[in-house]
C-alpha cells in the first residue's frame, strides 16, 4: 500500500468521526462505570480531561478522608482525587491494586477535582428530553439528576450525575 493511500484513509476516518460529532442529536456525555458495575454519565461540557493515571502519580495525603485517594498534578495544577464510589454510597470501593486508575477531571466555578472510576465507556450523544426522574431509593440521589432507561425489562439505566453537588459535597473534608 502506498503511504499516501494509508494517510488519506486515516484522514477519511478522522473526517468521519468529526462528521458523526456534528450530525448527532441531543447533548454529548461521558459514560463510565463505578466499581459496583452501575453506569453513570457526566455532561461533556464539565469534563476537562480523562486521565489514565498510574497509582504512583496520585500522592496520598495523611489523615485525609477515606474517600480521598490523594492529589494529582495535572499540567501544573494540583487537583484532589476521590473514589466516586464513596460519594454514591456504593457497596464496593474502587480497586486500587491495578496498574492505572481512570480519573475524570471535572470543573465547576474554577474548582477542579478528579473522580476516580472503574472504567470509561466513552462519549455518547444522549437526548435530554429522555431523562427521567431518578426512581432509585439509593442514598446517592443527592448526586444524581436523573436517568436514561436503556432497557425497561432489565431496568438497566445510565444515571446522570450532578457535578456541582459532588464538588460542593462535604465528603471532601469529612
Amino acid at each position: 500500500m502506498e503511504p499516501n493511500t494509508a494517510t488519506s484513509s486515516k484522514q477519511r476516518q478522522h473526517l468521519t468521526e468529526f462528521q458523526d460529532l456534528e450530525n448527532k442529536e441531543g447533548e454529548l456525555y461521558l459514560r463510565f462505570y463505578v466499581a459496583s458495575e452501575r453506569e453513570f454519565a457526566l455532561p461533556a461540557t464539565v469534563v476537562r480531561e480523562v486521565i489514565s493515571a498510574p497509582l504512583d502519580r496520585i500522592t496520598p495525603i495523611p489523615n485525609a478522608p477515606y474517600a480521598l485517594l490523594g492529589t494529582l498534578n495535572l499540567r501544573g495544577r494540583v487537583i484532589w482525587v476521590a473514589d466516586l464510589s464513596y460519594f454514591l454510597n456504593e457497596p464496593n470501593a474502587l480497586n486500587t491494586e491495578r496498574a492505572e486508575i481512570s480519573v475524570i477531571a471535572v470543573e465547576h466555578q474554577d474548582i477542579m477535582v478528579g473522580l476516580a472510576v472503574d472504567r470509561i465507556v466513552g462519549m455518547e450523544w444522549l437526548e435530554v428530553e429522555e431523562i427521567q426522574q431518578n426512581n432509585s431509593d439509593s442514598t446517592a440521589t443527592g448526586f444524581v439528576r436523573g436517568e436514561w432507561m436503556l432497557d425497561e425489562l432489565s431496568h438497566k439505566s445510565i444515571q446522570l450525575l450532578d457535578q456541582q453537588a459532588i464538588i460542593q459535597s462535604g465528603l471532601w473534608v469529612a
